[in-house]
Parts: C-alpha cells; structure tokens; sequence
C-alpha cells in the first residue's frame, strides 16, 4: 500500500473518534460497520449487531474456527464472534488507536486468550500459509488500494476449503458520468477510500486469485435504514458542523467525513453503488 494512503486511512480514523462515538457506538457495542434491518430487528444496536449474526450465518461459523478479522476496527465483530463461537480470532488493523482499543475490550470480556490484535496490512501480513479456516472483511476491503492484493493474500492464508466472506459497497459502473463519479468520489474521498469496484471487477480479482466460487447478494435493502439513518442525522447537523469547523473545533478531516456521510447516501438514490454480500471459499 502506498505510504500516502495508508497514513490518510490512519489520520481518519484518528480524527472522526470523537463523531463514531457520538452517532454511532454510543451504546458500547464498538460497531463501525452499518447496520442490516429485518423482520426481528427495531434499534440501530440491534441492527448493527445483526449484520455480525448475518455474515456469521452465510460464512457457516462454526465452533473451532480460526478466524482473520482483515480490518477489525475497535474489535466488536471480533470480540462479537469470540462470545457467541467457541472459535480463535485475529484481528488486524492499520490503525495503532483501534489496536489498543480492541485489547482493552477484549481484556475486559476477559477473551484475551481467543482473541489477539495487532497492527497489519490484509494485503500483505505476517501469518503463515494457510494459516485460517475463515476470513472476515466488514466494510473493510474498501480501503484496500488493489483489491486483487486482498484477494491473492486471502486465497494464501485460508486452509484448503476455507471461506472468505465480506459485507462492502459495490460500484455500479465503470465509468459512470462525470457527475456520477464526482459523486461517488465525494463520498468515497471523504472516508479515506482510494474507490470501490464493480461486480465484474471483484469476479475477474477472484477468479485470478485461485477461488473457484463466486457469490455476491446484494442486500441494500436490509441496509437501507441504516444508510438513511447517518444520512438524516449528518444532514441535521450539518450546520452546527460547518460553524465548528469555522472557528476551528473540526478539521478538514472531520469536516470531509461529514460531507461524505451525507454523500454515501445521495450516491446510493443516484444508483451509483449497492450494498453487496459475497462468500468465496477456497477448494
């Protein structure tokens, strides 16, 4: 990964603690992913938590896996997946901050012994061949710079009929109009995401990896909601932002993660991009 990039994935989430804290994980569940909407689910916590049951379900985990958390966050599907599976995790992140958060949750549920972090590159880590029996990416191969490299490094560390399952955004085209792209870029620049791929490019990147399956559901409709959700309430607030920002509270990172909260959106109505699920398995 280029160094440039990689210090502007950091230097975001350095930067928007303070705004995940307050809009999003405030109920102590340590979720930055978005949340999928159901029949059983009425609360944001709960529709967070159940994107972890969802993936979980569609990956087939089960008790005794070994599990890479390829972009782990502050630990919360980790930590999620070590309370409900008798399984071992390894969660990794470019971030140093989420490292230290994500040991001292885990210290905390006392998990320490199933579950590790550390600060690593999914496209390019220090874990032996085939060292995972599952690999875990929630809205985390998007800040991959080649998809390809998260594929290729994946396919190395998964066992021999291992799965792969990632919940990311999806692009609609490539190219779009100029104005699409402008759009899309908008949002996707303002989280730190050099870009998304399409359906085509994600298959051609599996299949060159060595995955001989390929599944990808596109589940915006269950996401919707809470897609919606950060959209209203960074629209609400977006005033208070900006006077902020004026006298100098926010910074352009701050300032660039609201605009592009309210931006993921307005991409999602222009049909620029769709909430897709997908599971590989390596044969």
């Amino acid at each position: 990964m280029d160094l440039n990039y990689k210090e502007s994935i950091i230097s975001y989430y350095d930067n928007t603690r303070l705004d995940y804290r307050i809009l999003w994980y405030r109920n102590n569940h340590n979720s930055v992913h978005f949340g999928f909407y159901d029949d059983e689910v009425t609360t944001h916590k709960e529709a967070l938590l159940n994107l972890n049951k969802v993936m979980a379900k569609k990956a087939g985990v089960r008790d005794g896996d070994v599990i890479l958390d390829a972009g782990c966050g502050r630990g919360g599907s980790s930590i999620w997946l070590a309370e409900n599976f008798n399984v071992k995790v390894e969660g990794i992140t470019l971030v140093p901050h989420q490292v230290q958060k994500a040991k001292k949750l885990a210290s905390k549920k006392q998990l320490q012994s199933r579950v590790g972090f550390s600060e690593q590159d999914y496209c390019n880590t220090e874990f032996k061949d085939e060292s995972f029996s599952l690999i875990w990416a929630c809205e985390s191969m998007c800040h991959a710079q080649d998809k390809k490299k998260f594929y290729q490094e994946a396919y190395r560390l998964l066992k021999p009929g291992g799965r792969l399952v990632c919940a990311d955004y999806i692009r609609t085209d490539r190219p779009l109009s100029e104005d699409g792209e402008a759009l899309l870029h908008s949002w996707l620049g303002g989280w730190s995401i050099k870009d998304i791929d399409t359906y085509d490019e994600h298959e051609q990147n599996v299949q060159s990896a060595g995955f001989a399956d390929f599944t990808l559901e596109d589940i915006t409709k269950f996401t919707e909601p809470s897609l919606s959700h950060l959209h209203s309430m960074s629209n609400k607030l977006w005033g208070f932002g900006t006077f902020l920002r004026k006298i100098g509270l926010r910074n352009d990172v701050n300032h660039g993660n609201h605009l592009a909260s309210i931006r993921q959106y307005e991409a999602l109505q222009n049909k620029l991009w769709y909430y897709g699920l997908m599971v590989l398995i390596k044969e």
